[in-house]
């Protein structure tokens, strides 16, 4: 019996590699943004390229402890993985360093660790957990507002903490609910709110408002075949234009001078020529030295290491959230493609994965490591490039870092465990 189980035990090593290709590719462009001249070791633990080959070093160690453990472990100590993993979250408010303005690490000893980084793999489990249980029906409403809640705890911690690029990600979970069966209502109704939202912001209350109304009485006018009564489109907009003057409110009171800037460039709300040559040289400093970046390196890039704004440092923090502008400028087109393939290969490897197992806590778990790569994949390359406000957030296996590493290779190879095991499953 026991053979049988370890013949058929298969390792998916196409996610192996994609895995691999990325975390190497990263370093050699951490490298680069990093380094100072000519490198003379690179293992230097004063240089974020020595640091980080020693953290990919772990990263292997923590592999290997993933894969030996039983795939049933991660289904059956899910929720005691979910309470530790607030817990740290909640000791932050007591021991946690304060960074940039953000109360989000443990100093230990000359390190730092990110608790946000391992809530998103626990939070994926817990996740994952209750909604194959079998008393769990994600169609009706009350599971659905169970489920929200588990999601909303760590969002909220992380929110507290100041950290609101990370909170963000949890509405990746969106994709899981979508996928389990929950009302295609709400995915219009997210979209429609999202088109709100930003008309509120870039066009104003009442034309948003007014616009509302418009599109709510045509559609029921046209589109409903039987109109039971006059009150669902006067609910439907007025709660439309409660939402429109709450975003306004939230945008103006609620938010940091910072992000409403960073809004208000992306949106192009500003107008005056002196307050954008001023954002340009403070909010967006790093959106703009990035975008000349990345528009530098043409088709086919300056050659590794020779990219001169990289070289120049005119990226702070280049290393980090903004690393894939070092693969635009050295790389150029060609490489910046290479990586959003390889990002888009994972993530739809992981989903026919998802599709293919036998228990519901591994699909549900699948979509929720393939609907987390995706937003951190998509925010942080369009925040690099502008298409999105900016929100500091890694990039999957490239930006530097022990945390963002560590949180990504546990979230990946546990659905690897799980997938590897899955013909014995039951």
């Amino acid at each position: 019996m026991q053979s049988s189980r370890t013949r058929n035990f298969k390792l998916d090593w196409i996610s192996i590699i994609l895995f691999l290709l990325l975390v190497g590719f990263g370093y050699l462009n951490i490298l680069s943004a990093s380094a100072s001249g000519e490198v003379t070791s690179y293992f230097d633990m004063g240089q974020p390229y020595g640091k980080q080959l020693v953290f990919i070093g772990c990263t292997i160690i923590l592999i290997v402890l993933i894969l030996a453990i039983e795939a049933k472990f991660y289904e059956r100590f899910a929720s005691l993985i979910y309470l530790i993993s607030i817990i740290s979250l909640i000791g932050l408010f007591i021991f946690g360093k304060n960074v940039n303005g953000a109360t989000s690490w443990y100093a230990i000893g000359g390190m730092t660790l990110q608790p946000s980084e391992f809530a998103k793999f626990a939070t994926a489990l817990a996740v994952a957990k209750y909604i194959s249980d079998l008393q769990t029906n994600i169609r009706l409403l009350k599971y659905q507002l169970k489920t929200i809640l588990i999601i909303l705890v760590p969002a909220f911690l992380i929110l507290l903490q100041n950290d609101a690029g990370s909170t963000i990600v949890y509405g990746a979970f969106f994709f899981v609910f979508f996928r389990e069966g929950i009302p295609k209502i709400y995915l219009i109704i997210g979209f429609a709110l999202t088109l709100l939202a930003v008309s509120a912001l870039k066009f104003g209350v009442l034309p948003s408002a007014l616009a509302a109304a418009f599109i709510v009485f045509m559609y029921y006018f046209f589109m409903q075949k039987k109109r039971k009564s006059i009150l669902n489109p006067i609910f439907v907009t007025l709660v439309s234009i409660v939402f429109v003057f709450a975003i306004k409110f939230f945008y103006q009171n609620i938010l940091q001078q910072h992000q409403q800037d960073r809004i208000s460039v992306w949106l192009r709300l500003e107008n005056d020529p002196e307050k954008l040559e001023a954002m340009k040289r403070d909010i967006t400093y790093n959106l703009h030295e990035s975008e000349k970046a990345i528009s530098s390196g043409g088709v086919t890039g300056k050659g590794f290491m020779e990219g001169t704004r990289t070289i120049g440092k005119f990226v702070p923090e280049q290393h980090t959230d903004y690393i894939f502008s070092t693969v635009g400028e050295e790389w150029g087109f060609l490489g910046s493609s290479l990586v959003v393939v390889l990002f888009v290969f994972l993530i739809v490897r992981i989903l026919h994965l998802a599709e293919l197992q036998k228990s519901q806590f591994s699909r549900v778990y699948g979509y929720g490591v393939a609907s987390i790569l995706f937003v951190h994949f998509l925010i942080n390359i369009g925040m690099v490039m502008g298409l999105i406000p900016t929100i500091g957030i890694p990039l999957p296996f490239f930006s530097y870092g022990g945390s963002s590493l560590w949180g990504f290779t546990i979230l990946l190879f546990i659905f690897i465990k799980l997938d590897a095991n899955r013909i014995n499953e039951w």
